[in-house]
């Protein structure tokens, strides 16, 4: 019995430490990888607790695999766009201006009913108070809410904007910059009045409208004006 009670206060200790490795989550905000290591971790902790004859270190060496393995991936996932393409996925953005992406909810293997659902849980029951709606890497809904905003100066209503990432991690995400019609000179540019290098900037985004919001990893973010030549067709 006090070996069972011992086993099961050291594997403890470990899980907890590689938990806090993993960061403050909860299990609705985890990257899939994250999650599966989670699952795998919760598995292997029990087999040693389980059986007094099973020796310690069959459960705490796969629990330190894992720990590193997570450590690797989450390093790899910074460096590379590839690389967290593929650990992550990429959002999804199920609603638009033009209303619901068909489109978008079969690549997800989603019906209109796991949509509605999605919605409602997110604290929304009328399709057309939303302009935007994406499904985050996680599982997450983010809503965007179509803003009563002042009318411009022919009396039209100014349409609800929504940011497009160009850079993440000091990394440029060409398939946005392209869908913008953004040039990256045009951000290394801005960059260079503000004397940030692109290495050093943590994140940039641009609207339908051209403001662009440029947050630098040791300095105070800034906003800018660029070039929109995609027509803003986001």
């Amino acid at each position: 019995m006090f070996v069972v009670m011992l086993k099961s206060f050291i594997i403890f200790l470990v899980v907890f430490f590689v938990i806090r490795l993993m960061g403050k989550r909860q299990i609705g905000e985890m990257q899939p990888f994250e999650l599966v290591i989670t699952l795998i971790i919760s598995e292997v902790a029990c087999i040693p607790m389980n059986d007094p004859y099973i020796p310690l270190y069959y459960g705490l060496i796969p629990i330190i695999t894992l720990a590193m393995l997570h450590i690797v991936l989450s390093f790899i996932s910074r460096k590379s766009v590839k690389a967290r393409k593929i650990l992550s996925g990429s959002s999804v953005i199920v609603i638009d201006k033009s209303g619901i992406v068909y489109d978008n909810l079969q690549k997800m293997n989603m019906n209109m009913a796991d949509l509605i659902e999605a919605v409602r849980s997110a604290g929304y029951v009328d399709f057309s108070e939303i302009a935007y709606a994406i499904f985050e890497t996680n599982g997450q809904l983010c809503v965007v809410e179509k803003e009563q905003q002042e009318e411009d100066e022919n009396g039209d209503a100014q349409p609800t904007l929504l940011p497009l990432e160009l850079v993440v991690d000091g990394k440029i995400n060409q398939k946005n910059l392209e869908l913008s019609g953004t040039k990256q000179t045009d951000i290394t540019d801005v960059l260079s009045e503000h004397g940030v290098k692109l290495e050093d900037l943590l994140y940039c985004d641009v609207r339908q409208d051209g403001n662009a919001y440029f947050s630098p990893k040791h300095k105070k973010a800034f906003c800018s004006k660029l070039a929109i030549t995609g027509g803003g067709n986001w």
